[in-house]
């Protein structure tokens, strides 16, 4: 491991155990996308060993064209959940012990088995359930949104802050998980829509498209692991309130947020 990555993931592990902000890694430090997954796995290690997490799952950023032109690439990227970062149903959050978070409806995927290095779309769906989720992107820079580029993503863990989710249920075929509808509401009024098929066409080809990311790193999906699989709308910036989201025959969650 070289010096680089273990200065940057320090650096980003500070900032979350201060919850001051800093500058973009850019500024300071040049990486490619490889570099910068090294810097994320670093990160993450020293992040579970300080706060005694374990490892829980994925989440998937930039799952449209649209999310996608804010850091100028052409494909996904992902961050690393661990168990602090899920949530309940009906939790609720304050937003003093927040940067500036961000709201993303989007579907969760549960895996009830392991899954094979690489596993495509069939072989997710026949061992996963699926629960109604929002997802609460949050970094650790200073006015990061939308001024961050991949490599900034990446190094900061995908600005992983929590995913809230509800009870899953059994995960429908491929085709029906192409044509989810969702509204969110904000202290009861509509603010948006949006269908699963801006996730990548389908959201199980989004989590189709981690597995494969993964296996270059010889890394596969285990059992219990909560995969957030890419946001309906683009991401709506929070406000003091109650945000829930309502997602056709899947369900709906629900969170709070506080001074």
């Amino acid at each position: 491991m070289s010096k680089n990555i273990e200065l940057v993931a320090e650096k980003i592990l500070q900032a979350y155990e201060s919850r001051i902000p800093i500058d973009f890694i850019r500024n300071n430090h040049t990486l490619d996308e490889n570099l910068a997954y090294d810097v994320q796995d670093q990160l993450i290690l020293k992040k579970c060993k300080l706060f005694n997490e374990q490892i829980a799952g994925y989440k998937i950023s930039m799952t449209s064209p649209e999310t996608q032109a804010l850091a100028d690439t052409h494909e996904p990227a992902y961050g690393t959940l661990t168990s602090t970062n899920l949530l309940h149903h009906a939790s609720k959050l304050s937003l003093a012990e927040m940067n500036e978070p961000l709201v993303e409806p989007e579907l969760m995927f549960v895996l009830t088995n392991d899954l094979s290095l690489g596993a495509q779309e069939d072989e997710i769906i026949a061992n996963s359930t699926i629960a109604a989720g929002l997802e609460i992107p949050d970094s650790r820079y200073k006015n990061w949104f939308p001024n961050f580029n991949l490599t900034d993503l990446l190094c900061d863990n995908g600005v992983t802050g929590h995913v809230v989710l509800s009870s899953p249920i059994d995960t429908p075929n491929f085709d029906r998980l192409g044509t989810i509808h969702m509204d969110l509401y904000h202290n009861g009024k509509k603010i948006n829509e949006g269908l699963s098929a801006t996730v990548l066409s389908n959201p199980a080809s989004s989590v189709a498209w981690l597995t494969s990311k993964l296996a270059q790193r010889n890394v596969y999906l285990k059992k219990g692991m909560v995969i957030s699989s890419g946001t309906f709308i683009s991401p709506v910036p929070v406000e003091i309130g109650t945000y829930n989201a309502i997602f056709t025959n899947i369900g709906e969650v629900r969170i709070t947020f506080e001074p």
